[in-house]
């Protein structure tokens, strides 16, 4: 369940993704995207850059920036509240919007107010010229890389790895239940996966240190031999269909054509029985055995959820 305080309908968005959760045919129509997605926004942003604003924020496809991500941090110097016209500002953020669920994406704004005042005092660089060729939008600041690339990056779930997080509240370090914190209903959904773990099955998943944050490094895929924590594929049918209700939680959040790219990936990987699933407990915040740090990764995926000292989660998925 999630957090009350939240005010969050779940359990129609929750039927829903469980289908492609499952990795079926079935195709997410909760929503639909319009002529006006994020893409065309794109392009209509870039076509009103004056040749200063171009020169600050654009940068050629193949440039290295465009491949970083980080928890914190600016893509470029300028802020969008001091850079850019109301009408380019109003179109960043309707670009951001369009990113993720349109049932999510108020929550999704209101973090970005709790981490850092506001979508103005975050960060945007273009890379590649939209409209006309391979480009791709890329929004930074504090708990946020976002990225929107019209299928630009081939074989990448939202245009290359992403990362968002949260700190609700003054306490940087969070209370055990993250009173607030629009993520931790999908903590709450992997500690429902361990519960239903037997004691030799805890022993494999349960693990003591989690993998370093280290800016790009953090996202780094390993091979079949080195993941952590247990096999899905070891689970029961039980057990994998409560993974299953992970992965979508986990892509709750954003838009039908980035949870579609994200399953085809998946599910062209092996789906989720080529996942492993690893608890972290040596940052349990109040040491309640109510795993704070998790994940779930193969050798094409990482989505490390790292709940302490709040919010902060690093994805990425690669064909």
């Amino acid at each position: 369940m999630l957090m009350d305080n939240r005010n969050f309908s779940h359990e129609p968005d929750r039927r829903l993704f469980l289908k492609t959760a499952a990795l079926g045919a079935a195709a997410l129509a909760a929503y639909a995207g319009t002529k006006n997605d994020s893409e065309t926004l794109v392009t209509t942003f870039y076509k009103s850059l004056t040749p200063e604003q171009q020169k600050g924020i654009c940068f050629p496809f193949d440039h290295e920036l465009r491949s970083k991500v980080d928890n914190n941090w600016h893509i470029t110097p300028m802020k969008i509240a001091q850079f850019f016209t109301p009408d380019q500002q109003a179109m960043v953020e309707e670009i951001f919007r369009k990113l993720h669920n349109p049932e999510f994406a108020g929550r999704v704004m209101q973090h970005l107010k709790d981490d850092d005042k506001g979508i103005g005092n975050y960060s945007v660089a273009l890379f590649g010229k939209p409209g006309s060729g391979k480009f791709e939008f890329v929004l930074t600041g504090r708990h946020c890389t976002a990225r929107c690339d019209g299928d630009s990056v081939e074989g990448a779930a939202f245009g290359g790895p992403i990362f968002y997080g949260h700190q609700c509240g003054p306490d940087f370090t969070e209370r055990p239940d993250h009173p607030g914190n629009i993520y931790w209903y999908q903590g709450q959904r992997a500690n429902e996966v361990y519960k239903a773990l037997d004691g030799k099955q805890r022993k494999l998943a349960l693990l003591g240190d989690p993998r370093k944050e280290e800016k790009t490094a953090t996202i780094k895929l390993k091979p079949k031999g080195q993941l952590d924590g247990i096999p899905v594929a070891d689970m029961s049918k039980d057990q994998r269909k409560l993974v299953e209700q992970v992965l979508a939680d986990l892509l709750l959040p954003f838009r039908k054509k980035d949870v579609d790219e994200a399953l085809k990936i998946i599910k062209a990987s092996g789906g989720v029985e080529s996942l492993s699933m690893a608890f972290y407990q040596n940052l349990d915040l109040g040491v309640d055995k109510v795993w704070d740090v998790w994940q779930l990764e193969s050798p094409n995926m990482v989505w490390y959820f790292r709940g302490h000292p709040h919010v902060h989660t690093w994805v990425h998925i690669k064909a």
